[in-house]
């Protein structure tokens, strides 16, 4: 071979040697460029996308398991809902209950917006009817929420996750249909009792009455003494039946049991029973204000925290109020005794929950704040919050307040407890027919003004309830 052909042939044989070097070299690259070339058929499914804090190296295949959670998603859209109430007294509360949510969930924003107690029912109408109403409200419970149910005001929640593992079925009632559809989230029950004045009860030598004719003796030392012994007066009619007449009749029916016999049929709404509860309110008479017809809500409460009056009948809803005014001296609560010989009841009644706007533009928003509800978080903030309103759901919180936990405390040393006496099935009459609640008000007011007697009351009572209420016409005497 010549000198030339030996230097061609060795030339060809180093270019060989280079490509087949480059070649071998394709075949060993990383896998991190080999992953992307996976066949369509075999990406990963939708459900089987990594969590988008744990998303794989790209040398690491996705694993099926690790779907993103809706929480690490990216920034939600900021959501401002209004929720409305009749408790203008809790705006601050309220404030800091929301904070509590919105620290939660960041992109809601929950803006308390009450209106005053008294004007609350229509005010909520007329924006549900005029389409200004809030994302969220209050319900009141049996008959009030249900007729804005029925009438497409107040979505329902049948759907709504572990609404029912975390509630009662005695609880979700009031804000249910006859087969269970429930329409709001049950927030709070509320207790009754009489606030009293314990310096003033020891300056007398009183003890906390046992019984109802140990509460008129004790009345009628006070009057002695030169004090008002009640301060509750007719000026807000409400006061006098829903704070005083819905607490003592538990203890004449026999609670729960006793209502049940009325709403069936098995009692007159003018048996003994009925007339013994227009008599203790005959026996208040005497020992309520002497302008007590001229005395509201808002003064009963300052006459009581003034230090002029030793007794107060009202609610654990009061609580807060009572303590923004720092009366100078001790107070407390006990449950309106029943007479001698006869068990004690409490009054312990569903009170509010919280339903959502049909008309909502923000559903899923108004949802989570639905469910945020029966966490022990919301308990915590809102059973310490707003001390005398006590969180319903299985989360049950651990209170501070100690006049909110003796209000507790009766239903351990009651025979039972009961809602208020009307509320159940008798909120509604058809149109034109007479309503028992308020002809039990005004029975109550005409009977503490000498104008009928006990007995009267009740028949006006019975006889009302009996144009319309099935079972009241057949009842037995």
């Amino acid at each position: 071979m010549s000198k030339k052909k030996t230097i061609l042939f060795l030339l060809i044989v180093a270019i060989l040697a280079v490509s087949l070097a480059a070649c071998s070299g394709s075949k060993q690259a990383p896998a991190k460029e080999e992953a992307p070339a996976a066949k369509a058929t075999e990406a990963p499914k939708a459900t089987e996308a990594p969590k988008a804090t744990e998303a794989p190296k790209p040398t690491e295949a996705p694993k099926p398991t690790e779907a993103p959670e809706a929480t690490e998603a990216p920034a939600a859209e900021e959501v401002v809902l209004t929720l409305g109430s009749w408790r203008s007294d809790d705006v601050d509360a309220w404030d800091k209950i929301l904070e509590k949510f919105h620290e939660k969930y960041p992109n809601i924003t929950v803006k308390f917006d009450p209106t005053a107690p008294i004007d609350y029912d229509t005010t909520l109408r007329t924006q549900l009817e005029t389409g200004t109403a809030p994302d969220l409200f209050f319900v009141r419970s049996f008959a009030t929420g249900r007729d804005l149910f029925d009438q497409g005001f107040v979505a329902s929640l049948k759907d709504l996750p572990g609404l029912k593992d975390n509630f009662s079925v005695g609880a979700l009632a009031p804000w249910s249909t006859e087969d269970g559809e429930p329409f709001a989230v049950p927030i709070a029950a509320v207790s009754h009792g009489i606030y009293y004045n314990q310096d003033m009860f020891k300056e007398n030598g009183i003890e906390v009455p046992q019984t109802w004719e140990d509460l008129m003796a004790a009345a009628q030392k006070l009057k002695d003494a030169g004090v008002i012994p009640f301060s509750n007066g007719t000026k807000d009619a409400w006061d006098i039946n829903e704070v005083v007449m819905m607490t003592i009749i538990p203890n004449n029916i026999g609670g729960y049991e006793g209502r049940m016999a009325y709403l069936k049929g098995e009692r007159c709404f003018n048996d003994p029973d009925m007339v013994a509860a227009y008599t203790q309110i005959q026996d208040l008479a005497p020992y309520l204000p002497p302008d007590f017809t001229a005395v509201d809500y808002y003064t009963a409460e300052q006459l009581f925290v003034q230090g002029q009056s030793a007794m107060y009948f009202d609610g654990s809803w009061s609580i807060s109020a009572i303590e923004k005014d720092a009366p100078d001296f001790n107070w407390s609560v006990f449950p309106a005794p029943p007479a001698k010989g006869k068990k004690m009841y409490i009054s312990f009644h569903m009170d509010a929950a919280i339903g959502m706007n049909p008309a909502t533009k923000h559903e899923e928003a108004a949802k989570t704040f639905l469910q945020w509800l029966y966490t022990k978080d919301f308990g915590e903030a809102f059973g310490n919050g707003v001390p005398g309103f006590f969180p319903v759901s299985k989360n049950v919180p651990t209170l501070s307040d100690p006049v909110a936990n003796e209000f507790l405390s009766f239903n351990k040393k009651a025979a039972g407890t009961d809602i208020r006496f009307v509320w159940e099935k008798l909120m509604a009459p058809p149109p034109g027919m007479p309503d028992p609640y308020t002809v039990m008000n005004n029975g109550v007011i005409a009977v503490l003004k000498g104008e009928q007697t006990p007995q009267e009351a009740a028949d006006s009572l019975q006889e009302a309830i009996a144009k319309w209420y099935e079972p009241a016409q057949h009842c037995k005497q």
